[in-house]
């Protein structure tokens, strides 16, 4: 929730940086002071979204954090407002002729120049709000405990504590050996929910069958795969201590290759992705 509410700030934002590079267009010929705050307010307002991107990777704001963040919506609707009543004020003061267009012109730039030294005060103030609690060094420490990945507590559930494993289980092997003597690669599909106690599951058949093959390999990849890690894994389990010199993709899969050559072997992927197993 709280990471829905940031990027909703940053939403805000982002139309409301456009608006003052608008103004900043020569179109509307402002001078050379009032372009000057108006970049500078620009440049405060891009330093704030930038550190509201960095507080949306916290899964939990605190108290300092929340109220910051909620000030700088406030702060951005209320400047995309003042932006959209200048650029009528000197759509409208363009549109007309003569004396009149020049006085309607000459008081738009004048409003604009006050409002600018206004809301640059705030900004300054939320700006100096932030350096005062230091928010971005909270981001860090908001975070609470890690959570303990439920795929490790399940390889230590014990079977008897699930209801009905036995007949998945038998079954599962049952299509895992139904081809023993063929020498193709046999693939078996685990699908389910999270919480079904497929982990479990590919572990007790893992530990039922493993004595029938010359090696075997439980390996879980995670959702942004670190392939080095996998393919090292694999090897640690099908060969053993894996060589520090052994370091890239192409090295482990030389030796996957020599390792496995004329071997039966078994292999169970957990895939983070999709929550599914491949045994």
């Amino acid at each position: 929730m709280e990471r829905v509410m940031v990027s909703a700030v940053t939403g805000v934002i982002s139309p409301l940086l456009r608006k003052l590079t608008a103004l900043l267009e020569k179109k509307y010929k402002l001078s050379k002071d009032v372009k000057k705050e108006i970049t500078s307010l620009k440049d405060e307002m891009s330093s704030m979204s930038a550190l509201l991107v960095t507080l949306s990777r916290t899964e939990e704001l605190d108290e300092q954090q929340k109220d910051w963040r909620d000030k700088v919506r406030e702060l951005s609707y209320g400047m995309e407002d003042c932006i959209d009543i200048f650029m009528n004020d000197l759509d409208s003061a363009d549109a007309k002729a003569g004396l009149l267009g020049g006085l309607k012109k000459l008081k738009a730039h004048y409003k604009i120049a006050n409002r600018i030294e206004e809301l640059k005060a705030k900004v300054l103030e939320a700006s100096d709000r932030h350096n005062r609690y230091k928010l971005d060094e909270h981001v860090g420490s908001s975070r609470g405990p890690e959570p303990i990945d439920p795929r490790v507590q399940a390889l230590y559930t014990e079977a008897s504590s699930l209801v009905g494993i036995d007949r998945p289980k038998d079954k599962l092997i049952e299509l895992l050996m139904m081809e023993e003597n063929a020498p193709q690669l046999h693939v078996v599909s685990v699908v389910g929910f999270g919480g079904m106690g497929k982990t479990t599951l590919a572990k007790q058949v893992h530990d039922k069958i493993k004595s029938q093959f010359d090696c075997t390999a439980f390996v879980s990849v995670s959702q942004n795969p670190n392939l080095v890690k996998v393919l090292s894994d694999i090897l640690s389990g099908v060969w053993g201590q894996v060589p520090s010199f052994l370091n890239d993709e192409r090295q482990l899969i030389d030796k996957l290759r020599e390792v496995l050559q004329n071997k039966r072997y078994a292999h169970i992927t957990r895939s983070a992705i999709t929550n599914d197993y491949d045994v």
